[in-house]
């Protein structure tokens, strides 16, 4: 029973891309970043062979790695979250998604004022930890609702739960995301409540809730739900691809719920694919510019990885990526970064002996091995390591 875990650590980039200079990104590596922190330790993903990966020449790598390497270029003309797990997943985005650096036209806000019935603060490009601070007495005391964007393809959409119940801010977010379609369709809508009792006094809560494009093409994800198998997703997996492809979901609050989740599933019989994304290392960490807490989350992650890898069958295959970068020690903007990203993998030895893979072509290289270990026809892009 041949099962394949894909773990997505949520930004984590290796190294600036030859491009990345042109993404506003030269000299960005979110891991090397990240190894500053006090007490960083990822011995387990060392052993495997992360420091090995080509480019990896400011950390030494182990002489003998247990696990298959390799590092992935983004051949796709992005650096955000779905153009990344679209591409793992087989698609390749030639064109970048629609970015608003001076906020949403006229004609998209006036139509969601109209739908919603609801006026709008801000409208421009801004942190989301600083927005709701700095507006969220307004719409308390206003009710209009806070709109932003960051440099991702994104409209963002902030609500106290007091002022805007969750259920009924997430059906704004549906009425955005029928609005923003041809030529402003956005990658997410992003539903962002907080809590706070005033004066600037605000924290986001975990029941933030993304609404996706739907995938422009096949996935690995169809193939493998049509192939009869099963696709779970854990964490942001079912938002990012609209729920397309999964035949069971879970939302976590945070990596520590996703990890366990993910160890759960690895307690159950199925065959097929387990896809889960770990979100802090991006959300709370590399958007902050959290070298400490960004190195914490990678070292917890790596204690974990030790559990996984003892709930491992003789059939299974575990792989560890990234979908791009935020290196948590680049000061010049609080975005993602333009990097390239590791391909780990142990299990399925057979199949993926270890070894070095060199640097591959497309992140979609990692679905078409999957598919292939599965017994797949291939359908997507990319070309499988073996």
């Amino acid at each position: 029973m041949k099962r394949v875990f894909i773990i997505v650590l949520d930004s984590c980039g290796i190294g600036e891309m030859p491009d990345a200079a042109a993404f506003g990104d030269a000299g960005t590596n979110t891991l090397k970043s990240a190894s500053e922190a006090k007490g960083f330790d990822v011995s387990n993903m060392q052993k495997l062979g992360l420091f090995n990966i080509d480019g990896m020449d400011w950390n030494e790598g182990v002489s003998a790695p247990t696990g298959a390497y390799a590092r992935m270029a983004e051949a796709s003309m992005g650096k955000d979250t779905t153009i990344g797990h679209w591409e793992i997943a087989g698609i390749i985005s030639k064109n970048p998604l629609p970015t608003y650096p001076d906020g949403f036209p006229a004609e998209v806000m006036d139509e969601f004022e109209k739908q919603t019935g609801r006026g709008w603060l801000v409208n421009k490009p801004y942190s989301g930890t600083a927005v709701i601070n700095e507006y969220g007495d307004e719409h308390v005391k206003s009710g209009k609702l806070i709109v932003y964007t960051s440099a991702d393809s994104v409209f963002q959409i902030a609500a106290h739960e007091d002022v805007v119940p969750c259920e009924q801010l997430y059906e704004y977010c549906r009425i955005a995301r029928k609005i923003l379609s041809g030529k402003h369709a956005v990658g997410r809508v992003i539903a962002r409540p907080f809590i706070g009792s005033g004066n600037g006094n605000y924290t986001r809560t975990p029941r933030r809730h993304d609404f996706s494009l739907e995938p422009t093409s096949v996935t690995i994800l169809d193939q493998i739900r049509e192939k009869g198998m099963e696709v779970l997703g854990v964490g942001k997996i079912r938002d990012i691809f609209a729920g397309r492809g999964l035949t069971e979901y879970v939302y976590t609050q945070n990596n520590a719920e996703g990890i366990e989740r993910t160890l759960e599933w690895m307690d159950r019989d199925f065959e097929g694919l387990c896809f889960t994304n770990l979100v802090d290392t991006d959300m709370i960490y590399g958007h902050r510019r959290d070298i400490q807490g960004y190195g914490d989350a990678l070292t917890y992650f790596d204690k974990k990885l030790a559990e996984m890898q003892k709930k491992m069958r003789s059939e299974d295959l575990l792989i560890i990526t990234a979908d791009h970068g935020c290196d948590p020690g680049y000061t010049k903007t609080t975005d993602h970064t333009r990097e390239y990203v590791p391909f780990l993998a142990c299990g399925a030895t057979s199949f993926l002996p270890a070894g070095n893979y060199g640097t591959r072509e497309s992140f979609a290289d990692l679905g078409a091995t999957v598919l292939k270990y599965l017994g797949i026809e291939q359908k997507t892009a990319g070309k499988a390591l073996v």
